[in-house]
């Protein structure tokens, strides 16, 4: 009775005062759970009775194998027929973290690869830990699911439950983890709205189909952009150029997901280029007929950065190949819904004066955006980037802006006003008489 009493009292002080807890973040994959632990290193010390003397990584490593002894007492997953699942821990690395009631403190954090034994359901089991809480009664332990691909659970951060000490019997709540039902078409489903989100997101891969997109109306004619294009005209050249690139970033994108080595920061950069040269494009015509070859090539770059955001989710077999095809999927309805929102009142505006200094202006920003990352992507942050890594912010309200001129344009032709003269036709070669 006394010690329940005792218990209770240390309990009620924890409830009343917030204190460092470990956090476990699961990672599920098919056939094993990877769980990113966190743990508070003065409450490990105390618990384990390992002293880490300066709690530096130096000391961290010279008892690496003691910390995994201790772990391995006091992490036993088990199936839920009391068969133990196999446990195996990365290297231990010193960190920190900061609670609103604690402030900034030690943390220790490994990855423990937890494997269920043949035949085990590996979407339930017992948990089975109880590292520090053994010791410090009131430590608490808070689980959750960070990525569970056949659930369609990315990056999400859902609690699962706790583990801690009951304030009333003074035992440890054991905790039975039973992850929902996941299935293929769920993953599959994720993984195209993973890759819509992506592009929506992904300021500087908007920008540079935009940008691409602004002379596609226009012809050429003297080294300049001319008169306007046939509406069927500058569809079937957007059509051209949305494929290439299409085929260009799918190519890349596999091989990047697969393992090719992607160098992050000088892809970075080329996407940056990429835009700057579509820029220049569009206010002059310096690859005119070529549009789909160049949407092509920049296409092999903008998809190794596509590829790092499947790559960070470690996924293998078949789940690796339904990824593939849903996020590309995701990243061409995402393409075709921008070109069917922004062509249409750009083939209309393109049949006006006022498009000329409305191109030229958005290519101009275009291009001081790209500069700006450019210099931000090679280590010199700047004003110019920040305000470029906003623009997806406002892009809805451009568009919108566009539309509403456009629908003007064309109700006032259709009640025989002109409000804007047509624009000069295309020039003509002089002839003699």
């Amino acid at each position: 009775m006394l010690s329940s009493i005792g218990v209770w009292l240390v309990g009620g002080t924890a409830h009343a005062h917030v204190l460092p807890t470990t956090t476990i973040e699961l990672d599920v994959r098919s056939g094993e759970i990877d769980a990113a632990l966190t743990i508070p290193l003065s409450d490990l010390e105390a618990a384990s009775g390992i002293d880490l003397g300066s709690a530096g990584q130096a000391e961290v490593d010279a008892h690496s194998s003691e910390l995994v002894d201790y772990l391995e007492d006091h992490f036993v997953p088990t199936a839920l027929d009391g068969r133990p699942w196999a446990v195996t821990f990365d290297e231990f690395t010193v960190g920190s973290a900061e609670d609103l009631g604690t402030g900034i403190y030690d943390t220790l954090t490994t990855t423990a690869h937890l494997v269920p034994p043949a035949g085990a359901d590996e979407r339930s089991f017992d948990l089975g830990y109880d590292a520090v809480i053994h010791r410090v009664v009131t430590h608490v332990v808070l689980v959750t699911v960070r990525s569970d691909w056949s659930t369609g659970t990315i990056d999400s951060g859902r609690e699962i439950g706790t583990v801690g000490v009951d304030s009333v019997t003074g035992d440890i709540t054991p905790l039975t983890v039973h992850l929902d039902d996941g299935s293929a078409w769920q993953g599959f489903v994720s993984m195209v709205s993973l890759g819509i989100t992506h592009i929506r997101e992904g300021t500087d891969h908007q920008l540079f189909l935009l940008t691409l997109l602004l002379p596609a109306p226009l012809l050429v004619a003297a080294r300049r952009w001319g008169g306007p294009a046939r509406p069927v005209v500058a569809v079937r050249k957007i059509a051209a150029i949305t494929l290439a690139f299409t085929v260009g970033h799918s190519v890349t994108l596999a091989l990047g997901t697969i393992g090719f080595p992607v160098p992050q920061q000088p892809v970075e950069v080329l996407i940056a280029i990429s835009i700057l040269v579509a820029a220049v494009h569009a206010i002059v015509p310096i690859f005119a007929g070529r549009e789909a070859l160049i949407a092509g090539i920049f296409g092999l770059v903008h998809g190794l950065a596509f590829s790092a955001t499947l790559t960070e989710l470690d996924l293998t077999g078949g789940q690796l190949a339904v990824s593939l095809l849903g996020f590309n999927i995701g990243i061409e309805l995402m393409q075709l819904a921008v070109v069917a929102v922004v062509l249409p009142p750009l083939i209309v505006l393109a049949r006006t004066r006022t498009y000329h200094p409305v191109r030229v202006s958005a290519a101009v920003l275009a291009a001081a955006a790209a500069v700006g990352w450019v210099f931000d992507r090679i280590g010199f942050p700047n004003l110019v980037a920040s305000v470029a890594d906003s623009l997806a912010d406002v892009s809805p309200y451009i568009v919108a802006a566009l539309w509403i001129a456009a629908a003007s344009v064309a109700m006032v032709r259709r009640s025989g006003g002109r409000p804007m003269a047509a624009m000069s036709p295309v020039p003509r070669a002089s002839s003699r008489v």
